[in-house]
């Protein structure tokens, strides 16, 4: 609903930030309270060699830095992604203000390449939103999956 300029649906929202950060926030919250023991039993005490946890606890680090970086993940691939449509998109229009002191051929020519350009574009962004809110789905699927396995 993004990609129509009309007033009710020029919102972008999965471009915010503030979105990406709340989607990525509820699907840590769902891992964190769908977590069996065996997966926090994993994430504090990981079964690696013991050389690996002391004297310097090293992977039960990585492992703590895991459960927030997936969420960080998640919440910039949406976000970049979606932002750098609608960057492009705003680049290719900007195109016809930048052209109109070059004169009246070279600018009606770059306002129909500008114009063609966005209309692609926005066809490839409404085929990337898709693919991202797949990945997005899929990826948190897949992490709550992963805290509720048992041993």
């Amino acid at each position: 609903m993004g990609l129509i300029p009309i007033f009710p649906f020029g919102a972008n929202v999965s471009g915010n930030i503030a979105f990406t950060m709340v989607l990525a926030l509820s699907a840590f919250v769902v891992v964190s309270v769908a977590g069996t023991k065996h997966y926090w039993k994993e994430i504090y005490w990981p079964d690696t060699p013991l050389f690996l946890k002391f004297p310097i606890p090293i992977m039960p680090f990585v492992e703590i830095f895991g459960v927030f970086t997936k969420p960080f993940s998640l919440m910039i691939r949406l976000f970049a992604n979606i932002m750098a449509g609608h960057t492009i998109i705003l680049g290719l229009t900007c195109l016809i203000f930048v052209t109109v002191s070059l004169g009246v051929v070279v600018h009606s020519g770059m306002t129909v390449f500008s114009v063609l350009l966005t209309v692609f574009m926005n066809f490839i962004e409404l085929l990337v939103a898709c693919i991202q809110a797949y990945i997005f789905t899929m990826l948190a699927a897949v992490y709550i999956g992963q805290a509720r396995v048992r041993h």
